[in-house]
């Protein structure tokens, strides 16, 4: 918050091209946000963009440990690293659920919701989708279409997505490169969350290069 603070106010008298400079000077019902506001935009921004980015990556190495032909195949195939990203956020969605308020009466896929009612959305059963994914509870690398709802959807499409897309597709780059033997060596320890989908610990082994 400090930092935050600090670049609030570089950016309210010396604005560049970023993203501080919009937060500082934008107006919502004509007025400019407050302290509180531009904190709690910041936290969100550098909290989206760790918790999920990061929890998907140790996701899908799991993943392709437990597929050992996925990984042989982007092995053979860098060219499939792009699909394999999207296959990664829709089987290890790192976001479990958001709840949202309605606000009015509505219907959704026959059920009844009366205004401000709480509705849960999980993005894990939205992904597993029979209706939508063809052999849903199959991780394959080179899925296409792969129309998942990991990143959001509408409105609140997640902002970092084509950041958080180059640095998985970085990352597998790198640990294919690496450490292409990589497999588990041990149970994974989840994090205990019911908001993130997390690996706190997963023990492999591969050999020194």
């Amino acid at each position: 918050f400090q930092y935050c603070a600090t670049l609030a106010q570089k950016r309210k008298e010396d604005p560049r091209d970023d993203l501080m400079s919009v937060l500082v000077h934008a107006k919502v019902d004509d007025r400019e946000l407050d302290f509180v506001e531009i904190n709690m935009m910041f936290f969100l921004m550098v909290i989206a963009g760790n918790e999920t980015t990061r929890n998907a990556l140790s996701g899908g190495v799991e993943a392709l440990c437990q597929f050992p032909d996925q990984k042989q195949r982007l092995l053979d195939d860098r060219g499939l690293l792009k699909t394999a990203v999207e296959e990664i956020v829709r089987w290890h969605s790192p976001v479990m659920q958001f709840r949202r308020t309605a606000t009015r009466d509505t219907e959704i896929g026959g059920q009844a919701i009366a205004e401000n009612d709480k509705v849960v959305m999980y993005y894990g059963a939205a992904n597993r989708d029979g209706r939508v994914f063809d052999r849903a509870d199959q991780f394959d690398v080179g899925r296409h279409p792969n129309p998942h709802l990991g990143f959001g959807i509408g409105n609140h499409f997640c902002l970092g997505a084509n950041l958080a897309r180059s640095e998985m597709k970085i990352m597998l780059e790198a640990v294919l490169e690496r450490i292409p033997d990589f497999e588990l060596d041990g149970p994974v320890e989840r994090l205990r969350s019911n908001f993130i989908h997390g690996i706190k610990r997963m023990p492999i082994r591969f050999s020194p290069s």
